[in-house]
């Protein structure tokens, strides 16, 4: 094993990174805080009124609502399962309550064409900026040929606009995939070779520790000291150059900002669910985000992507403490983005949201089914924010953020719940003959009713509550003539305002169900792991469909027995959630097909894409490089090797003790191997994986006589 130790000096001549300027940061604590070492950022008066109309309406509809549910439930007197859905129906229309007096707030903005936070101009010239700033890009086992296109779209249209000299450019790899690693090394050098830039850097970390909140840590320890803002990016990113530069310049007009957040637009969706996405994000985004904007001032929050970030202030306040206790509620937090945008505020920075400043692109999942899969994992980490919420000195809007994370998906078993104690009231009343005369003298006998028409009346109020901000989109839209002319005319989007809600209307009952799934096997504590996200036009097999939506139509069906048992009249009050339900596994199917034309639901992007989208796209649909396999593309790419090599680190920690147990179970492997074909045919994956990041035992391995290639 000597024989396998790494060097103990560094090797020369990396090109793939820069040299190193270390910044400090280490994990904040969260049972105490540092004192502040800034003047505190206080809302003014504005900022003041503008929240009690939001709270003070979210008061004034949940105790009308509430009232008239009360009327609903008392006639005959109150039983203990109606308190229980009464009880519900407050918190689940206190939710829906506080989502409509944003919405409210937000068509005010669009409609008086204000900017309510953070004002950056967005028609002047475009400004000169001098500070530096690193573009991150974190990925993980993505498509390399993808990733590279859209990278050096973002690349070209920064240089476009003559300030790419103060842009440094970083691929940070946490793929532990063999053959990806080494796929995105070989189109990285042929990306930097098609720019001839020297500002383009990869960097690949071999331990994956806190996933992408700790490759961006370890980014600014090593390198962070020389910048003065990072921009991080998702690995489906696009922004155009003219927004990139006006972030920098409304950093450098702002120095008590921490980060400044854009609005991302949903492009190159393909099949219906993303094309549903698309169009809803792009008709109904604008107004939630002017709306959050309006009240929230300097006390924003960050949705991990597509924002600029001061180095400073996020070294100095963001670093993550891992969570006490074991997965899925322990470890270390995977939703990073609320807890960072909280920490830095609690040091007294302002972070932003500038719903105005377009440009900002990203892509969604295809299907229903890598929807819920992502929400999976993004259930886990705000779940996992129960145990932040009682951090000190955090700002109580911050608290807020937090608590509209976790809302976001306990309302779903909530929901779940609040038909299911609708449903056993009417088997109650159907079923359980009433104890006519209680206990005690009375004249008139007494069980559970309710009032039918006033029932109706609420019904019909809450669905308003929820219906109207779309229409109130609709009207703030076709009020812009330049955004209806975006959309192609106000008829058309009408017509995909009325499709959309029906469609939504279908899917989210099976949503709910899958959220409700998640928040259960979180509580019993299975983690969600790190999945590959499945991209552009990616369609899950039939099979997968049928196996992840029997679940749903197994629920409709016993909605289905249940309401018919009782009556016909409750079977249609429930269907829309039973059809839904019933019709999981074709909706799956039919919403996962590909589009060949966005139809009803064209926006803007897909009517005149934007060049930097159109460039990224042109760059994909060009042949990606070809590879023999990880072990083999090495063996017969001198150049590849030889940057792979540099680009290795001196000394690896092990991760299992006194002993890499890869390393060791592969070193033993090509000791028995004969030729190269042996090794590549007898190594695993984690052994291929710490062969690539082992000097010494990759060389050893590539010394083998080379036999018949596959």
């Amino acid at each position: 094993m000597d024989a396998l130790k790494q060097p103990s000096t560094p090797f020369p001549g990396n090109a793939f990174l820069p040299q190193e300027s270390p910044l400090p940061m280490v994990p904040c604590r969260l049972d105490r805080t540092a004192g502040s070492r800034r003047s505190p950022v206080r809302p003014g008066d504005g900022l003041i009124v503008r929240r009690l109309f939001i709270f003070a309406g979210t008061a004034v509809l949940t105790l009308a609502g509430g009232y008239g549910m009360y009327d609903v439930v008392k006639v005959g007197g109150v039983t203990v399962l109606e308190a229980m859905l009464l009880c519900l129906f407050l918190v689940l229309l206190a939710w829906i309550a506080f989502s409509f007096m944003s919405a409210l707030a937000g068509f005010y903005v669009l409609l008086s064409r204000k900017q309510p936070s953070l004002a950056v101009d967005t028609t002047s010239p475009l400004p000169h900026v001098t500070s530096r700033t690193a573009m991150l890009l974190p990925t993980y086992n993505e498509d390399p040929h993808h990733l590279m296109a859209r990278l050096r779209a973002m690349y070209e249209s920064v240089e476009a606009t003559g300030s790419g000299g103060q842009f440094d450019w970083f691929l940070l790899s946490d793929t532990n995939d063999p053959d990806t690693w080494i796929r995105e090394e070989m189109t990285f050098i042929r990306l930097r070779r098609a720019c001839g830039a020297d500002r383009l850097y990869y960097r690949h970390r071999s331990d994956n520790t806190a996933r992408k909140s700790g490759n961006i840590a370890d980014w600014v320890r090593r390198f962070g000291a020389a910048y003065d803002h990072m921009i991080v990016l998702d690995a489906d990113s696009l922004m155009e150059g003219d927004t990139i530069v006006r972030l920098v310049h409304a950093m450098e007009c702002h120095p008590a900002a921490a980060l400044i957040q854009t609005q991302p637009v949903i492009v190159n969706a393909r099949t219906m669910f993303s094309r549903l996405q698309q169009f809803s994000g792009r008709l109904y985004g604008p107004m939630i985000a002017a709306g959050n904007a309006w009240w929230h001032g300097a006390d924003g929050n960050y949705w991990g992507h597509n924002a600029i970030i001061r180095v400073r202030a996020f070294a100095a306040e963001a670093g993550l403490p891992e969570l006490r206790g074991r997965r899925p509620f322990g470890g270390h937090i995977l939703s990073h983005d609320f807890v960072e945008a909280a920490l830095m505020r609690r040091g007294d920075w302002g972070i932003h949201m500038v719903p105005a400043l377009g440009g900002s692109f990203e892509e969604v999942p295809p299907s229903l089914l890598d929807f819920a899969g992502r929400d999976r994992r993004w259930c886990q980490g705000n779940l996992q924010h129960l145990a932040v919420l009682p951090a000190r000195g955090l700002h109580w809007i911050s608290r807020l953020h937090l608590l509209t994370g976790i809302g976001s998906y306990v309302t779903a078993p909530l929901w779940l719940l609040f038909l299911v104690l609708g449903l056993l009231i009417s088997l109650q009343a159907h079923f359980i003959r009433p104890e006519y005369f209680p206990k005690g003298f009375s004249l008139f006998p007494t069980w559970p009713q309710q009032d039918p028409v006033l029932a109706a009346w609420v019904f019909a109020a809450t669905m308003g509550l929820l219906i109207l901000p779309k229409l109130l989109a609709y009207v703030a839209l076709i009020s812009n003539r330049k955004e209806r002319t975006g959309f192609a005319g106000s008829s058309r989007v009408l017509a995909g305002v009325v499709c959309e809600t029906l469609i939504a209307a279908l899917l989210a009952p099976c949503l709910m169900i899958f959220q409700t799934k998640a928040v259960v096997e979180i509580l019993v504590g299975r983690d969600a792991g790190w999945q590959v996200q499945r991209r552009s036009d990616g369609q899950p097999a039939r099979a997968e469909l049928y196996r992840k939506l029997a679940g749903p139509t197994l629920c409709g069906l016993v909605l289905l027995i249940s309401a018919y048992a009782v009556s016909l009249p409750l079977l249609l009050w429930m269907s829309p959630v039973v059809l839904g339900l019933l019709l999981s596994i074709p909706l799956g199917i039919i919403t996962s097909s590909r589009l060949s034309a966005p139809g009803l639901f064209a926006t803007p992007e897909t009517n005149n894409p934007p060049a930097v989208v159109v460039r990224a796209n042109e760059l994909a649909a060009s042949k990606p490089p070809e590879m023999a396999g990880a072990l083999r593309q090495l063996g017969q790419d001198p150049e590849l090797l030889a940057e792979h090599l540099s680009s290795l680190s001196p000394a690896r920690p092990a991760r299992f003790g006194p002993v890499d147990v890869p390393v060791a179970t592969a070193a033993a492997k090509i000791e028995e191997c004969d030729s190269l074909d042996d090794a590549v045919a007898w190594l695993d994956r984690s052994e291929v994986r710490a062969t690539l990041g082992h000097p010494v035992l990759l060389k050893r391995v590539l010394e083998l006589p080379r036999g018949m290639q596959a």
